[in-house]
């Protein structure tokens, strides 16, 4: 279990289930979870799974857990805690991560608190682990890519493997949700491993 709150952003990027069945699992595991939502991930969560605001997105993950080990912070406060350097996290997912937060964060330019927690991530020398489900990529987006690598970040790109034979489109959210949940050390069931095996 992580010893402090994991940030979860989500941003405006297709990938909705992706991030829903993230925050899921996360509140399964018991973690502390601090959840930021863009505007227009709130547009992506309606159009993708049907969530439309806070309160369904609530319901939807189990409202107990939720309220247990989810503290939610506005987009545009940042001045709340996920910006600060001296609130101690176990790390920061943005998942999906869409190629404008990704230039931002490359940039250093925080115009938003997903923004800025994630350059406070990044200048404390925490886990930052970006999602992004862009295709084709354009050779800025690669740069982009290449220079939050250079700074410390992770690029986990929303890109399922086939090789355990996936018959539902679960099976390829969990691929992803399990590989995320590696990065941040966290021991799950989430999924299966190489040779069939639960994890």
């Amino acid at each position: 279990m992580a010893r402090y709150p994991v940030v979860l952003a989500i941003t405006g990027a297709s990938g909705a289930p992706y991030a829903v069945r993230l925050l899921e699992s996360l509140i399964a595991l018991q973690v502390p979870t601090w959840l930021i939502v863009s505007t227009h991930g709130w547009r992506l969560l309606d159009t993708e799974s049907g969530i439309a605001n806070l309160e369904a997105l609530r319901i939807y993950v189990g409202p107990d857990g939720f309220d247990a080990h989810v503290r939610v912070f506005d987009d545009n406060d940042r001045g709340a805690s996920p910006a600060s350097g001296s609130a101690r996290t176990s790390g920061m997912v943005i998942c999906p991560c869409s190629m404008g937060t990704m230039s931002a964060i490359a940039h250093g330019t925080s115009r938003s608190l997903v923004e800025r927690a994630a350059d406070v991530t990044l200048k404390e020398r925490r886990r930052l682990l970006l999602v992004p489900r862009e295709t084709p990529l354009s050779l800025i987006h690669l740069e982009n890519m290449s220079a939050v690598t250079r700074a410390g970040a992770i690029v986990l790109p929303a890109a399922p493997g086939f090789y355990h034979q996936p018959q539902t489109i679960s099976e390829l959210v969990d691929f992803i949700v399990a590989r995320i949940l590696d990065q941040l050390e966290l021991d799950h069931s989430v999924g299966r491993r190489w040779g069939g095996e639960q994890s």
